[in-house]
This record gives C-alpha cells, structure tokens and sequence, in this order.
C-alpha cells in the first residue's frame, strides 16, 4: 500500500485550438478533429506565434523558445500537491522526475526541480513516457520501507509540444503540454491509497512510438492505439473485478483521445457517469494526463470511493491502480 497525500497539477496558459490548427493550413478542421480524436483545445509552452511562423520545423529550436522550463512547471504543480499535502517541500525526503521531452539529460531532472523548490534530497529520473505517474508508484512501492523517507514527491512534467511536427496532422492534434506532481508516503497515513497495482512492458514493440533525440514524435497510430484499448480494457476488468460492494467507482484511463476512451467504458460496462476525463479540453499530455484527471477532481473525493487508473504508454507500457478512499 503507498499513501497518496496530495497531487497537484500544472496546465500553460496558451492554447491550441482546432481553428487555430486549421488555420495552419495542414488539411484539417474542427469537423475532422472532433470526429477523429475528439479533442477540442490543448495548452502548449510554446508561443502561437512561434508555431504559427516555424511550425515547430527543428526540436532543438523549441527548448529554447519554450516559455517554460520543465522545471519550472513541475514546481508550480508540485506546490499544490504539498499544499493539499499538508506538509512543507522541506519535509520532502526523495523527488522522482519523469518526463517524454526533459529539458536536461543530464543531471537527472528531478534535480532541477528540487532546486526550484528548494529542496535538498535525493533527486533521480524515472520515467516511461504514458505511464510515467504509474510507474513512479510501482518503483516507490517495491523499495524496502525502511528505506525510504516519510515523503516522497513524484512530478511527471510533459512539453510534447516540444516534439510535434506541426505540418503532420495527424500528431499536432492529438497532444498538449501539462504537468502534475504527487506527494506518496509508504509509512504516513492518508485517506487516499494505492491499494492495488501492477505494471508490464513489451519490449519488442518499443518502436511504434518513439521520439527519438532532437527528432519529432512518431508512431504506429493504428498498432498503438490497438494496444492501448485492449490492455486499458483488461486492466480495467481486473480491476473491476475485485470491487468492494459499497461506495462510489471511477474510471481514469490513459488520456490518448475520447474514442479509445469511449471503447474502453463501452467494453468494460462503465456508464458516463463513472468515466473522469479531460482530454476533450487538453489533449494527450502524456504522463501528466491520467494524474491531471486526479488533481481536477481530488476535492470531489469521500470515503469510500474506488478510483481504477488504467494507463498504458511507449515501450510499449501498461500500468494499473487502485487508488481507495477513506476517511481518517
């Protein structure tokens, strides 16, 4: 069991709508987007005006025209997990970073980011793309308890617009920047827990989304999104599987578009109103989607409530969670 005390979550304030994407003149519009992705807006670090003039031509460029740092954005989401945390950053004793495009190989992000918070701890990476946040989980999770300190902060930041080719259709609708950031504990109790996780990768299809060193984002569309509905769906069902009788249940699943989303609950029997989501109004933002879905709704939460996290990724990943509430 890891504690979940408090999770927080970032969006940039610029916005990529479907009249703008259209209005680059990349043979799309709204109607096409909607019916494809559904998907309505996402927020970028970057400037309108730097996408509109260069298209994002050369990655390398990008971080440097980027209005924010990652670790920039991992602070002001990670500020609000340790508010809703209750603690202070300098009882944080371990931060974990994990992002699609970090700003820096080296050092290990998560240094950058501690040093924006002004924490001093261990700091070290641990990422996989999509199910970074869950992955986080698992990797604090099988760590020997008293090994670990009483806080430990996890921050997925994603700039995927850093890597989007924004003359290709197909990917500069679908994705768009967010960070989120949680405070975990194996030992302090909270009224949030993971109570349930399990993770996998299969190695040999590692190609199929790639966003190789200074180069865009590229994948198999079909073959992954194949994949990602198949394994959200039989995750979700395990999950389902061993339900407590009482209390409310939710769905967040891995934030790719609203029609994968939407086959997902149609093929494990979850109505409307049970399925949390916001890739309609920020895109796929990577790791930070599922995790954001949290944060949006972490005051909703009473005792009682089960929340299945079902998030799959490159790699090609997949990871599930449980996350139980109860009042303390």
């Amino acid at each position: 069991m890891l504690y979940l005390h408090g999770i927080g979550h970032f969006h940039p304030e610029n916005a990529i709508t479907n009249r703008f994407l259209e209005e680059l003149g990349i043979g799309t519009d709204e109607a096409w987007i909607l019916e494809r992705v559904g998907i309505r807006e996402r927020r970028t670090v970057l400037s309108l005006d730097y996408i509109r003039q260069t298209k994002n031509r050369d990655v390398r460029a990008a971080h440097e025209a980027s209005l924010y740092r990652n670790a920039e954005t991992a602070a002001a989401a990670a500020q609000m997990a340790i508010e809703r945390a209750g603690i202070t950053s300098g009882d944080i004793g371990l931060v974990l970073s994990g992002s699609s495009i970090p700003s820096f190989s080296t050092p290990a992000e998560a240094a950058t980011v501690a040093a924006e918070l002004g924490i001093d701890a261990p700091c070290l990476d641990v990422s996989s793309a999509c199910t970074t946040f869950g992955m986080q989980v698992e990797f604090v999770n099988r760590m020997a308890v008293d090994k670990l300190p009483p806080f430990v902060l996890m921050v997925q930041p994603e700039g995927i617009t850093r890597a989007i080719d924004y003359s290709d259709r197909s990917a500069s609708v679908l994705f768009g920047d967010a960070t989120t950031a949680a405070v975990v504990s194996a030992t302090v109790p909270a009224r949030a827990a993971f109570t349930e996780s399990s993770c996998g990768t299969n190695p040999s299809g590692w190609e199929k989304v790639t966003i190789q060193t200074t180069s865009h984002f590229r994948q198999e569309g079909q073959a992954v999104q194949g994949f990602a509905i198949r394994r959200m769906t039989e995750s979700l069902q395990g999950l389902k599987s061993g339900l407590a009788q009482e209390g409310r249940f939710h769905f967040i699943g891995h934030q790719a578009n609203l029609g994968a989303l939407q086959t997902v609950c149609e093929r494990a029997g979850i109505p409307d109103d049970q399925h949390w989501y916001n890739v309609v109004d920020f895109g796929n933002t990577g790791g930070a989607g599922a995790p954001a879905v949290l944060s949006r709704h972490w005051e909703e939460l009473i005792s009682g409530d089960q929340v299945a996290i079902c998030l799959v990724g490159a790699g090609l990943t997949w990871v599930s969670l449980m996350l139980t509430v109860e009042e303390r």
